[in-house]
């Protein structure tokens, strides 16, 4: 029986892991692994046109499934590319496994063409970066960097000179057993004990949820009502927790609306449930905090802590709850969910009256029309800047639905490239792209891949020809807007050109009629909506400190800038308050 070489040896260790896909461009020092896939009917490779876009698309096929996905890129210039998704990915504790193919092993340190140290550059995005520089190395090494990525949830990173990859395996390896799953985590007695008084001291308890909410939402559901609390959310937190949540009070941050900010300052204790939420300016310093996450790195990073218990969410939970006293009291409840339902309908409107006649578009008409037009199980991938405005206030979860950004690491871009790793794992599922225009010109050239692939993403592409949210940012600092105009060409004639469904919308009464001509094309699709570029978001509780050379009169007028149907969800949620 003939040999192994190592690239093939690498790649059988990829599909025992779960690794169905590897995305890339091929080129030089990576033709050996490429040409392994090519013979595995196992795995698949698939050719992006920038390597930045194979790392997204990676981030977002293992959020999407929870499985470990990969992506690949050639020595030097070409693995470079793949640093920013994963960035992103790890950031995000997406577990994806990067190969970042290297320069002949002899000629490594001589400054030799191409030649830089990956495994160097990329630790401070991975939990594992190492290079194989013996053939010996490599079952161990992938082996241990699979492990890291899904045990810890994040990036590891493989470093293998081309012609390593090229070279006979000694012989032919055993099969290791492989971690490819979690294992949930229990906090202590000692602490499940320790919240459990705490609350029981506590007159008023809030929830603010987060990402490690995911699987967790039945449990949040069932303590919240023992203690009566409200329950808000960061950005990560709202598709796992929002949705039949009679309990909700909306979004705190920059992004957020609704009653969640003062529902965190006014209670006695307030509960972090698998949130890293990053802005300490908005959580309080004056109440009792306690935080529950599985990353023990993540406990008291934000805010100073009463109390730090490490473990998930779902089993800290299904712990906790029992031994709570049941409170009987839900004033303080029912006062934030009047609030909140008050707060949301002062704003609703602003955006929704005599919008068939206002040219350019409101982006939040379109964001409302899309979220009604969009599938129940749609997976919603959306461009960091106001995009990430609009699906915090109009895309409505529902537990079927996913909404996936560059949401803790922040990047321009991202919602394209992370459209594709997404539709890989379902053709047959609806996924749409929220697109700035700042973002998909940026990595426009993917736009090719869904062509090449015939993947049916909807790209809807918000089109102000500006960077809304950087000219935000200057006007909050009291700077004049400078550097932020584009000039953008018709998006839809480049899709057209390229293959693809591109309809242009420049009136409000086309906008329903585009998306829904979109979702009907089988292919891919792209709908450029000419929108309103004096759009603008503010936060929902503004400080003179928070708004520095913007007066705070115009930036209470702009902050009515519309919620969509979370309106009617906050009237629903006053129907569980008591009759007197």
């Amino acid at each position: 029986m003939a040999k192994q070489t190592v690239a093939e040896q690498y790649v059988d260790i990829l599909v025992r892991s779960g690794v169905r896909r590897l995305y890339g461009v091929v080129g030089d020092s990576l033709n050996p692994v490429v040409d392994a896939v090519r013979r595995n009917s196992a795995i698949e490779w698939i050719q992006v046109r920038h390597e930045e876009a194979a790392a997204f698309a990676a981030g977002a096929e293992a959020q999407v499934t929870g499985r470990l996905a990969a992506c690949a890129g050639s020595c030097g210039p070409g693995n470079l590319h793949l640093i920013n998704g994963l960035y992103d990915a790890h950031r995000s504790m997406a577990p994806v496994l990067a190969l970042a193919s290297h320069i002949p092993s002899s000629e490594i340190g001589t400054g030799y063409f191409q030649e830089t140290h990956p495994d160097q550059l990329f630790r401070e995005c991975s939990h594992y970066c190492e290079l194989i520089s013996n053939r010996r190395q490599m079952p161990r090494v992938l082996q241990t960097a699979v492990q890291h990525a899904i045990g810890r949830g994040g990036v590891s990173v493989v470093a293998l000179p081309g012609d390593i990859a090229a070279e006979q395996v000694p012989e032919r390896a055993e099969e290791h057993a492989l971690v490819t799953s979690r294992p949930a985590v229990r906090p202590s007695d000692e602490q499940i004990d320790a919240l459990a008084r705490m609350v029981d001291q506590a007159r008023r308890v809030t929830l603010f949820c987060g990402s490690g909410t995911a699987g967790a939402h039945a449990e949040v559901m069932r303590f919240a009502e023992r203690v009566k609390s409200p329950i808000g959310h960061a950005l990560r937190g709202k598709e796992f927790i929002q949705y039949d949540n009679p309990y909700d009070v909306g979004m705190s941050g920059l992004l957020g609306y609704g009653a969640a900010y003062d529902a965190t300052h006014e209670c006695d204790l307030l509960i972090l449930l698998g949130t890293d939420f990053p802005y300490n300016a908005f959580l309080p310093d004056d109440v009792r905090i306690a935080q529950v996450d599985v990353r023990p790195e993540h406990l008291g990073r934000r805010s100073t802590l009463d109390l730090a218990v490490w473990g998930d969410v779902k089993e800290t939970l299904d712990c906790l709850t029992p031994r709570v006293k049941e409170k009987k009291d839900r004033r303080f409840l029912d006062r934030m969910l009047r609030r909140h339902a008050e707060a949301l309908e002062g704003v609703v409107r602003a955006y929704t009256r005599k919008v068939e006649k206002h040219v350019p578009i409101h982006p939040e008409y379109v964001a409302s029309v899309l979220d009604e037009e969009a599938a129940d199980d749609a997976v919603f991938t959306v461009d960091t800047g106001m995009c990430n405005v609009w699906a915090a206030r109009y895309l409505t979860p529902n537990g079927r639905r996913r909404v996936i950004g560059s949401f803790s690491h922040g990047s321009m871009a991202n919602a394209l490239p992370q459209a594709i790793g997404a539709q890989f794992t379902d053709r047959r599922r609806q996924v749409v792209s929220m697109s700035g225009d700042g973002g998909f010109a940026m990595l426009m050239g993917d736009f090719l891949t869904l062509v090449q692939y015939d993947l049916p993403v909807k790209v809807v592409l918000f089109n102000n020809s500006s960077l809304g949210m950087v000219e935000l940012e200057m006007m909050v600092s009291g700077l004049p807007a400078y550097g932020t105009t584009n000039r953008n060409p018709d998006f839809a004639a480049i899709a057209n050109a390229a293959g693809a469904h591109g309809i242009r919308v420049e009136k409000p009464k086309e906008v329903r009629g585009a998306l829904r001509d979109a979702f009907r094309h089988r292919g891919p699709a792209l709908v450029d909506v000419v929108t309103d570029p004096n759009a603008l978001s503010i936060p929902p509780k503004i400080k003179a400190e928070m708004v520095t050379g913007f007066a705070l009169s115009a930036s209470r007028m702009v902050l009515a800038g519309g919620v969509g149907r979370m309106t009617q969800l906050a009237r629903s949620n006053l129907r569980n308050i008591p009759r007197p």
